[in-house]
């Protein structure tokens, strides 16, 4: 069976350096931030192109102090998109805000920049761009309405680890980036952790207090805060993983290129790389109408797949309460209905692109047959 993710052939490849690791911050004894952390702080900003880094447990709770550090709360609206996961609009909600949809471009699966203008209103604070997949939204559109308007942009990086925008790291052109390292992103913790890069300090000023109780220092409580801190251990082992990152995003590319050029001429609907952009390729999803019969038969045929996602925010029961009706956002919900994650990970071997190349290949075969046939 080919694995959606192999996160044990990429732990092999660093199981000596993480033990040392993790062994250092079991023999200091500092479990919480502390030394490792503010290191891994400074490196993965300097690595986004940004000046400063708080370190936090998620990337859901990386959002929701890059929100609140930027004054979002009740009363404001924050425009994002539908096609994402469910925590960019829930850190959203978390302040108090209401999230504000706009559909995707349906090439990128990102932001559509045309459509952001018709969803400012009089309580608009902020826009969270996504930079889905691993590819940067079309940024510069972005920002320039966000500069006309007076609006804060926070980058939902947490997909995009190294992504490139016209030269520019992901995370360092916004006001604040937020990224997730959940195990399986392209920079993942041995557990959960996340980051906000930003260039302002008095944003990281703030996010370093809220993330710690509020605390100014011990017991000095200025703002009403949280425990959203990032354990040593983490810290530590991101830090050995970074050292990394780079050589695991080439190998990503490569693999992507390889199912580029496996599965052309074959029908198959696969990611578009715009010229813009450096994709990193978290996910590299295909389209198919016949998504459910693909994903059966793939996996009888030893290749495990995933959807990223297979509902659009605004369709979840859990977010009903928003009142957007289905037929409101056209691409991302079809989008929803069609994309399927294919096997990518750095450690992909030219074997395994070929055997899910050819296994979706056939399938594409066979569908335009049967669709001939009706």
């Amino acid at each position: 069976m080919i694995p959606f993710v192999d996160l044990k052939a990429q732990h092999a490849g660093v199981r000596t350096e993480i033990n040392d690791a993790i062994q250092r911050v079991l023999d200091s004894c500092h479990f919480t931030l502390g030394p490792e952390v503010t290191a891994f702080e400074t490196e993965f900003a300097s690595y986004c192109q940004a000046q400063e880094g708080v370190a936090v447990n998620t990337g859901t709770s990386a959002l929701h102090l890059a929100l609140l550090a930027a004054g979002v709360g009740p009363g404001d609206e924050v425009i994002t998109v539908p096609f994402t996961f469910v925590a960019t609009v829930s850190a959203i909600q978390y302040t108090g805000a209401t999230p504000v949809f706009v559909d995707i471009d349906p090439r990128t699966f990102t932001m559509d920049p045309t459509q952001i203008r018709a969803a400012i209103g009089p309580r608009t604070k902020a826009i969270v761009p996504v930079h889905l997949y691993g590819q940067p939204a079309d940024m510069d559109p972005i920002l320039a309405i966000a500069r006309e308007r007076g609006l804060v942009v926070i980058e939902d990086a947490a997909q995009a680890h190294g992504a490139e925008y016209k030269g520019r790291r992901a995370g360092s052109m916004g006001d604040m980036g937020c990224f997730s390292f959940y195990p399986g992103k392209n920079l993942g913790a041995c557990g959960e952790g996340g980051m906000i890069v930003t260039s302002n300090p008095q944003f990281a000023r703030t996010m370093r207090m809220l993330r710690d109780w509020g605390a100014e220092k011990k017991y000095h409580h200025v703002l009403k805060g949280y425990n959203y801190r990032m354990e040593a251990i983490q810290g530590a082992v991101l830090r050995v993983k970074l050292r990394h990152l780079e050589r695991w995003t080439e190998a990503r590319r490569a693999a992507a290129k390889r199912y580029d050029r496996l599965l052309a001429e074959s029908g198959v609907s696969t990611p578009v790389a715009m010229p813009y952009a450096r994709h990193v390729y978290h996910v590299y999803a295909i389209r198919t109408a016949h998504r459910q019969v693909w994903q059966e038969t793939l996996e009888a045929k030893g290749v495990q797949t995933g959807i990223h996602y297979p509902f659009p925010v605004h369709l979840l029961p859990a977010f009903g309460d928003l009142g957007y009706a289905a037929g409101r956002f056209p691409h991302s919900e079809r989008a929803a209905s069609e994309v399927l994650s294919l096997p990518m990970f750095p450690e992909l071997t030219e074997a395994q692109s070929a055997q899910v190349s050819e296994a979706v290949r056939s399938l594409a075969a066979t569908s335009d047959l049967c669709a001939a046939g009706a």
